[in-house]
């Protein structure tokens, strides 16, 4: 069963590589649109990276929209330090040729899940969730109507990447991720201690490289370039991919397993701001609202995803 998504995303060299998954897998994902938010980069950057993917994917009709440029009431915190000042540094790449929708994405998030039928679409957040929270906001109407929300995002036993208590997605705008998580959606969660399992060791990348093709040879060339800093950052033998997690999960959800449970943001917390407060231990008697994984068959996600990235 084909399903109908939306990827929201704030691109990132793992976002480009989920996006691949994506666009190789027609079989199992139907691509709606691409939605761009402010995030790892600031949005114009986010907005061009996704249509060089799209490109490099050798899909160029694949919609592209820009949303918001800035979190709903924080100040824009970006990642140059991890994903360099374009967002996908590493290999250099031509300007993109196919255009950007005109539309908001906001707008196109909102139409897209009033015209569909109900609970046919899923959304992909792979970065602040500030669109998908302002569509939210404006339009109630069509939370009833969302199939899924599959998120990267969030942490519990891994704790934080960008403070020590906050994964960088929820971070930049945890008043979205509040009203995401509050939404009554049905939402999977893949958090960093999922994403840090999926290790992009040597013999990984070089299944990339042996490819012999374009985005084999990219995914390689992006995985060298931020391996760098996550090596030296967690002393790991390679660099976590976080965001192809949430294609594969659709792909082959028995890849992962996980809890669910109930999961609140911390907004207002001195040292913990945009925590997830994931209750695994089901001690605080909340009703549960995501189903938090906790683990991924590594070798089987890397087999899944260098066998659809060859197929490009």
């Amino acid at each position: 069963m084909t399903r109908k998504i939306i990827i929201d995303t704030d691109p990132g060299q793992d976002d480009a590589v989920a996006i691949l998954l994506a666009l190789a897998s027609p079989e199992d994902v139907d691509v709606l649109g691409i939605t761009a938010v402010a995030g790892n980069v600031p949005l114009p950057l986010t907005e061009r990276n996704a249509r060089i993917v799209c490109e490099l994917a050798g899909r160029p009709e694949t919609k592209v929209f820009a949303g918001c440029d800035a979190p709903m009431k924080a100040k824009l915190v970006t990642a140059e330090h991890v994903h360099g000042k374009t967002g996908l540094d590493g290999p250099q790449l031509a300007d993109p040729t196919m255009p950007l929708q005109d539309q908001h994405a906001v707008d196109f998030i909102i139409e897209t899940l009033r015209t569909e039928p109900e609970g046919t679409v899923t959304l992909c957040p792979l970065g602040p969730l500030t669109n998908i929270a302002t569509a939210m906001e404006r339009a109630p109407d069509i939370i009833p109507c969302i199939q899924e929300i599959v998120l990267m995002g969030g942490a519990y036993f891994e704790v934080g990447n960008i403070t020590p208590s906050a994964e960088f997605n929820i971070y930049v705008d945890p008043e979205a991720a509040d009203i995401v998580f509050k939404s009554g959606v049905p939402i999977v969660v893949m958090p960093l201690d999922v994403t840090h399992k999926a290790l992009t060791t040597a013999p990984h990348v070089q299944g990339f490289r042996d490819m012999g093709t374009e985005p084999g040879r990219m995914v390689a060339e992006w995985t060298d370039f931020f391996e760098r800093f996550d090596k030296e950052k967690y002393g790991s033998a390679g660099a976590p991919l976080h965001d192809p997690c949430v294609i594969a999960y659709l792909i082959k959800p028995a890849l992962f397993s996980g809890r669910h449970v109930n999961v609140e943001i911390e907004l207002d917390g001195t040292f913990t701001r945009g925590m997830t407060v994931a209750d695994w231990w089901r001690v605080s008697g909340r009703e549960a609202n995501a189903m938090f994984m906790g683990d991924v068959d590594a070798d089987g996600f890397f087999g899944l995803l260098t066998e659809r990235i060859a197929r490009l």
